[in-house]
């Protein structure tokens, strides 16, 4: 029994390399969701006894609460949220429009607004917002809530 010289242990291909990593790259991009929006102001949302899922492309979203950290500057008073600033009810109109103009031709019919109003939230200012939404043509309206 003869020892034949010593055995290397065979290089490692890392020709696939690459592919792995595009690979697991292209996963998390397509399962990770982006936040579009920081929400400002508190947003405790009332309980809900019947819920519906809605589809989050067709939704644009109006938050109404008080402002978060900016309380001495902004007040105290329930204020609404139109992207990431605090706007007038007279600027929902406006912010409508342009929400629609951004959408496709096929998803315009389809929109609906979705109102995520603080459950401390006075219903006059929610009245306001309905007013405006209301001369805006956005008739499809839904509330957030939280599940039981």
């Amino acid at each position: 029994m003869a020892k034949k010289g010593k055995k290397e242990v065979p290089k490692l291909s890392t020709s696939s390399l690459p592919d792995v990593i595009f690979m697991i790259l292209f996963f998390f991009m397509v399962s990770t969701s982006m936040r579009d929006k920081d929400v400002i102001v508190t947003n405790v949302l009332p309980q809900a006894t019947e819920i519906t899922k809605l589809d989050k492309k067709n939704l644009i979203s109006i938050y109404v609460g008080v402002p978060l950290d900016q309380q001495n500057v902004a007040g105290s008073a329930p204020r609404i949220q139109l992207n990431d600033s605090f706007q007038s009810t007279a600027a929902i109109r406006d912010f409508i429009a342009s929400e629609v103009e951004r959408r496709d031709e096929a998803e315009r019919s389809k929109l609906t607004v979705n109102l995520r109003v603080d459950e401390n939230s006075t219903m006059g200012i929610v009245t306001d917002v309905k007013q405006e939404l209301r001369k805006a043509q956005a008739n499809k309206i839904s509330y957030a809530a939280r599940q039981k």
